[in-house]
């Protein structure tokens, strides 16, 4: 009887057992199936983060970029209008020029009068540099060889030779300064308003428009023999060091260009006064963006004409001294085109001696309508 129960008891434990063994089983199974399962969520949140993060990047990026696209279209289209506005100032300025350069010659025959007078084609204009505070200077040589009024208004239609003072105008439009010289103009009619600032320092500048509207800046008893000459360049030729010291006067800062310390300048006509053909000055007015300025203006002039066909004459009576020089020259029939004082660049105490000068070195105020021009 024992040996059946304990039989039986042993069967019943082994079937527990194995069931027992299955339930664990299958536990753990499913712990490790969660498990894989949740690794994978991670791994998957991960790459989540990962995508987004890579992908906000990108559209920062994209942003970036097409605000730097943005910008440089601006920055072409900014500089696209300045390059047009500087176009239609130069389109401006050389329309005002041309449209002053009428009012002030004209190169054909025309009608000057009811009366039937006919003007004489245009065979010189003298322009003389002056500035806003020059009114004496400019009243001493009104006073002494320029005609005023009805005579020389008789100048320019018999003998076709004009005659201004060239002023610019000041920084500041509509400045005082700017008045007084209308106001002058209204009384005398003998300046012209060139489109430039006035100051020293821009005295080169000052040459290129004041030759748009100087055709022919020629003194008739000495000219008359080279009018024919297409290119001809007429003055007192000179060669003077390039300075660099900076407490010189007429410094150059543009030194390194003429060579080594010491050079000198190239052959060029001094600055109190010279002459051009037509043709070089259609030439400056034509290509005047172009040409270079150095600081002084004698030696800007002279080059811009090295290269070019021009013939160079040497005349030194554009440049005789002021009496007794000038004096002895005329008593021998010599008379100078121009007489100043080299120290000063022109008339010492112009204002106060212009009258001496004129009376003592001058031709006489008949010997431009005896001229045959």
């Amino acid at each position: 009887m024992k040996t059946k129960v304990s039989k039986r008891l042993s069967l019943t434990w082994v079937s527990l057992l194995c069931i027992s063994c299955f339930f664990l089983g299958a536990m753990f199974t499913s712990r490790f199936r969660v498990s894989d399962s949740g690794s994978q969520l991670i791994l998957q949140h991960r790459r989540d983060q990962e995508v987004n993060v890579v992908t906000e990047e990108y559209a920062h990026e994209k942003k970036k970029s097409q605000e730097k696209d943005v910008m440089q279209e601006v920055l072409k289209t900014h500089k696209a209008i300045e390059s047009l506005d500087k176009s239609v100032s130069m389109l401006q300025k050389q329309l005002s020029v041309r449209q002053s350069y009428q009012q002030i010659v004209d190169v054909s025959t025309t009608n000057t009068s009811t009366e039937g007078n006919q003007r004489k084609k245009v065979f010189m204009v003298i322009g003389i540099n002056t500035a806003f505070s020059s009114r004496q200077r400019r009243d001493s040589l009104r006073e002494t060889w320029m005609p005023q009024g009805e005579k020389l208004e008789k100048l320019e239609k018999e003998k076709g030779i004009v005659v201004k003072f060239m002023i610019g105008h000041s920084a500041t439009p509509d400045s005082i300064l700017d008045k007084e010289i209308d106001l002058e103009d209204t009384q005398y009619k003998d300046l012209f308003r060139l489109n430039h600032v006035e100051g020293y320092y821009n005295l080169s500048a000052k040459t290129k428009p004041s030759f748009q509207v100087q055709l022919q800046s020629r003194l008739a008893s000495t000219l008359a023999l080279h009018r024919h000459k297409p290119r001809v360049y007429i003055g007192c030729m000179k060669s003077g060091p390039v300075l660099t010291k900076k407490t010189a006067k007429y410094r150059e800062p543009e030194f390194w260009k003429f060579g080594e310390e010491g050079n000198k300048y190239f052959r060029h006509a001094t600055g109190q006064i010279y002459a051009i053909s037509k043709d070089l000055a259609t030439y400056i007015s034509n290509n005047q963006p172009i040409l270079h300025k150095y600081a002084n203006e004698d030696v800007t002039l002279g080059s811009w004409f090295l290269g070019l066909e021009v013939e160079h004459i040497d005349d030194h009576n554009f440049c005789c001294g002021t009496p007794p020089v000038c004096e002895m020259k005329a008593e021998v029939g010599e008379v100078c085109v121009a007489s100043f004082d080299w120290k000063c660049s022109g008339v010492c105490k112009s204002v106060e001696r212009m009258w001496m000068v004129h009376a003592m070195c001058g031709e006489g105020d008949q010997a431009v309508w005896d001229a045959n021009l």
